[in-house]
């Protein structure tokens, strides 16, 4: 089968915002959706016509139906979108993997790295799932779902070793309020979906502090160096960075309230412990999350990462905010850009 493809009917697993949100996309261009979820309440929500747990107020297509029978849910589907966190990736489809069609080809939505293998989520895809690479996309950029829910203007990538594939899924995905294009670099797009997250955490802290615009552009520009010094490091193209997949999604990701991780960074920056901020998220901080495997990442190619480190310091470690500042500004001088050259 060719993977320029029309496809007819995709499948999301997870029902949060973000995974909603999406489903509504592929609804407005015109499939059948169905999405699967472990909470009850959630899932007769959607079917009712409002995920009233994540997007409350947003009236969703008939298209749409959910169910928490996996099974059920992946059965015939020709695209399977992946929105759940990171941790539930392989689990969850490795529970859905006897019921998958051959032929299925999945997008992932999900950002970060494995905890324990360290591995991209399209490479647990890969594994979890059994499909070839090339039946595999990640999707990624400035995309706050809320907005997108309220048919706000955006971009996205679609990123996939398969251009074929990315574009028949660009397709698919393209209506009046949401522009995908496309990319064959798969590692640059995950490393700076997973990192950014991360650096969103740091300048929520900052924010949360009570410092102003030029400390969120500091961290803005030297997060961006550190994603893309990491990024090059596994075989990135640097130019991915300069896009929608790098710097579209660092900066909407590090200047929204909607965004969990911001929000996480900002609770602890006013004095709340990891703990109690994490308890106020709505989803899981993917940010906080996946601080240590990127910084273990990072290390292992003896790539310096220090805004990633001081979050792992403070999420992990229990330092405190002050602390964190401290250990950026008494870094040695070095020249302007994402390579390390000291003065």
């Amino acid at each position: 089968m060719s993977d320029e493809r029309a496809f007819s009917r995709a499948t999301v697993l997870g029902t949060g915002a973000w995974g909603t949100t999406f489903a509504q996309i592929l609804a407005d261009t015109g499939l059948e959706v169905s999405m699967w979820g472990r909470n009850a309440d959630v899932v007769e929500f959607i079917n009712s016509g409002e995920n009233a747990s994540y997007l409350p107020g947003i009236e969703l297509s008939e298209r749409i139906s959910a169910t928490s029978d996996i099974a059920q849910a992946v059965e015939g589907s020709q695209m399977i979108v992946v929105a759940v966190p990171v941790a539930a990736v392989r689990p969850t489809l490795e529970s859905a993997r006897d019921q998958l069609a051959e032929d299925a080809v999945f997008l992932s939505l999900a950002k970060g790295l494995e905890l324990e293998s360290l591995l991209r989520v399209d490479e647990i895809i890969a594994q979890a799932s059994g499909a070839d690479e090339s039946r595999i996309a990640i999707l990624s950029g400035p995309n706050l779902s809320r907005e997108i829910a309220e048919h706000n203007p955006t971009a996205t990538v679609i990123a996939s070793t398969n251009l074929e594939l990315a574009s028949s899924l660009a397709k698919s995905c393209h209506t009046s309020y949401f522009r995908p294009y496309v990319s064959t670099d798969v590692i640059g797009s995950e490393i700076a979906g997973a990192a950014k997250n991360v650096i969103a955490v740091a300048i929520g802290a900052a924010e949360g502090m009570g410092f102003g615009v030029n400390t969120r552009a500091t961290l803005i520009t030297r997060g961006l160096a550190e994603i893309t010094r990491l990024g090059t490091a596994l075989g990135a193209d640097p130019q991915t960075f300069a896009g929608l997949a790098g710097v579209g999604d660092l900066m909407a990701t590090c200047s929204s309230r909607l965004s969990r991780n911001f929000s996480f960074g900002h609770r602890v920056g006013q004095g709340m412990s990891v703990e109690e901020a994490i308890a106020l998220s709505p989803g899981v901080v993917e940010g906080a999350r996946s601080a240590e495997p990127i910084l273990a990442l990072a290390k292992s190619l003896n790539v310096d990462v220090p805004i990633i480190s001081a979050v792992v310091a403070v999420v992990r470690d229990g330092a405190s905010i002050e602390q964190m500042g401290q250990m950026l500004l008494s870094r040695p001088q070095k020249m302007d850009g994402w390579r390390i050259e000291l003065v």
